[in-house]
């Protein structure tokens, strides 16, 4: 069963060996199961660099773990605001977990703002690390405190560790030839080495990482490592932080490997070029920034070395463009974007539709409607993937479920492209995207075998012998037609978006060969080979749980949570989108509830209903962020028990 932490300082199942340090004069150290950690402040006080430099020490002492980056949308939000808050929550633990946890056990709060943006979400007994610093008056007025939290008592259920931050980075980096400001920016990295002491994390990692990203510039480089070395000095030797805790790696979690803690982005960025390994084929992006995928544009641009060209265009349709270009050139093509940019490439993604060409179409979806929420995750470009074109135009849609599965959605996404010759949507979001967890490094052995083979000379003889190349002769099992690389001698064929004749590739106006092109389209997306859905459902249950997307995590977290409590409750979750597994419907006509979470208004849902006139049932949530973990479970009981 999984549940949320009680306090560190509270949690009663906790070790406590203190009596052997207590003779040696040394601290307490608590043994905890797991712990959620939130850093919060402005969006310039380095939030987002803290809590990804503690999540990799964490992955590299072996702990399972899941992140929720949470940051405004604006580069530089205004300070010492509620809307312009950063914050970063890490949840650790010593065995499996699923979710970024539903609250923070520890916050670490840079100022006002921080603290009122984030208390409402601690749990009683939590503990909070303030920076005193920073709650001037005119800084607690900013956010509506007319009295200091620290002094009214409003904190009084709650562990509040009163740290001067700014004060004590200050003094630490006296030796520095520094100004104030310049010294104050090392501040993060001073509440970094405190929490490092608090949870026994290593440090050698953060060190070498400061080395490096300021290589450039030595005294700065030597100032945050000063900063982080006194927040662990500070740990161990002031007297208001009594205990420490140790959450043990998670040595039953994982399998025998070589793990790495990596994010969505980068996880999908790897899979495209080992999908570009596999295929045999160079793979190029066309693409125009936009948050959240920019990421995978950054990453990819580091790895000419492995062939991959990266194009940023001068807007969403040029990127698109010249990636259906590579594709008809014999790359493995691919475009990302989120929402509003796939509004954008709609028009040629229905003209590789046409040219039935193979174009990976990489969507990190985002809040929406227009510009929405650029930095916040939702779900709801499903329907957009499934029918934002016009006409006919089928698409397959794969998506992954967690930050390390990306990896092998990219993976997924490229065989059927290359296989079917037809464009792919690959539905990630922010949550993926951004968030984090350990992934095992696969060995090459276990990758598919992608191998694309090109059209090479002529397939189809006519009446009188005469041996061609038709350019949509198809494949009788995949009804694919042929990959002609342009400059094969003999293969010269027409492309285009007005409506070809079948087999020759003609223009053609004809009523009964565009019905037919249409409906073998559609057929082709039909027979796309995918796994059967998997059902997870050890008691034999009545209600079903039905996902797809980032909703996994949660909707794993929830089910566990019930079952623990002795419910007896199914679960399956979807990767392919379109087509459904071909199990689907009789899956779905086994449980007398089927209930669909969805981060929108039940998109997926409509399409169940639809296709199999199953009265699913919706949960939804769009409220930029993702499920909590007690929030679902608490809506799966009420769906069982109604």
């Amino acid at each position: 069963m999984t549940s949320q932490v009680s306090s560190p300082a509270e949690q009663a199942d906790s070790t406590v060996v203190g009596e052997q340090r207590k003779a040696a004069g040394t601290k307490d150290v608590r043994r905890l199961e797991r712990v959620v950690i939130r850093f919060a402040g402005d969006s310039g006080d380095g939030m987002q660099l803290t809590g990804d430099r503690f999540t990799s020490e964490t992955a590299s002492f072996g702990n399972d773990l899941s992140t929720l980056p949470n940051f405004p949308a604006e580069i530089r939000a205004p300070a010492g605001t509620l809307p312009g808050v950063s914050s970063f929550q890490l949840h650790f633990a010593d065995h499996d977990i699923l979710t970024p946890g539903d609250a923070p056990n520890v916050l670490v709060a840079m100022n006002p703002a921080a603290l009122k943006a984030n208390v409402g979400d601690l749990p009683r007994g939590a503990e909070i690390i303030v920076n005193t610093d920073e709650f001037t008056r005119r800084a607690m007025q900013k956010v509506g405190y007319d009295a200091s939290p620290l002094e009214d008592g409003s904190l009084d259920g709650y562990h509040v560790h009163p740290v001067p931050l700014t004060t004590l980075t200050v003094e630490a980096l006296k030796e520095f030839d520094l100004s104030r400001k310049e010294a104050e920016r090392s501040k993060n990295m001073f509440a970094l080495g405190l929490l490092s002491w608090m949870y026994h994390r290593p440090t050698e990692g953060t060190e070498k990482f400061l080395r490096s990203k300021f290589a450039k510039k030595p005294d700065i480089a030597a100032a945050n490592i000063a900063a982080y070395r006194a927040g662990w000095n500070f740990g161990e030797t002031t007297e208001d932080f009594a205990v420490s805790y140790e959450v043990a790696p998670a040595t039953t979690a994982f399998p025998p490997g070589t793990y790495r803690n990596i994010s969505g982005n980068l996880a999908l960025a790897y899979g495209l070029i080992a999908a570009s390994l596999q295929t045999d084929l160079p793979l190029f992006l066309g693409s125009y920034p936009i948050t959240p995928a920019s990421d995978i544009l950054h990453e990819l641009s580091r790895h000419k070395n492995f062939g991959v060209r990266t194009f940023q265009a001068e807007d969403e349709i040029a990127g698109i463009g010249a990636a259906l270009g590579a594709a008809f050139g014999g790359s493995l093509a691919v475009t990302t974007t989120s929402g509003p940019g796939v509004a954008l490439k709609s028009e040629t993604i229905g003209l590789a539709v046409s040219l039935e060409l193979p174009l990976l179409v990489v969507d990190i979806q985002r809040g929406g409607p227009s510009t929405g929420l650029p930095t916040k995750t939702e779900q709801a470009d499903l329907l957009q993937a499934m029918y934002g074109r016009n006409g006919e135009a089928p698409v397959p849609v794969v998506a992954p479920c967690t930050p390390a599965d990306c990896f092998d959605a990219a993976l997924e996404a490229a065989r059927i492209a290359v296989t079917y010759r037809t464009p792919v949507f690959l539905l990630s979001d922010g949550y993926l995207a951004n968030g984090s967890e350990p992934w095992r490094v696969p060995e090459p052995g276990e990758l598919p075998d992608l191998a694309v083979r090109f059209a090479q000379g002529p397939n189809h003889s006519l009446e009188d012998g005469t041996e061609v190349f038709w350019p949509y002769k198809r494949d009788p099992h995949t009804l694919a037609r042929p990959w002609a690389v342009p400059g094969t001698p003999g293969l010269e064929h027409r492309i285009g978006g007005i409506e070809k004749q079948d087999g020759t590739g003609n223009i053609s106006y004809d009523p009964a060969n565009h019905d037919f092109m249409v409906r073998t389209r559609q057929a082709k997306i039909d027979g796309v080979a995918v796994p059967d859905l998997e059902v997870d459902d050890p008691d034999g249950a009545r209600t079903l749980v039905l996902g797809w997307g980032s909703t996994y995590g949660p909707i794993t977290a929830a089910v566990r949570r019930l079952r623990g409590a002795g419910e007896a409750v199914a679960q399956a979750h979807l990767r392919h989108l379109n087509p459904f597994p071909a199990n689907l419907g009789a899956v779905l006509k086994r449980y007398d509830k089927v209930v669909v979470p969805e981060m929108n208004l039940g998109q997926l849902a409509t399409l169940v209903r639809a296709k199999y006139l199953v009265d699913a049932h919706s949960y939804n949530q769009v409220n930029g962020m993702p499920f909590k973990a007690e929030q679902l479970a608490a809506a799966l009981k009420e769906a069982i028990d109604d």
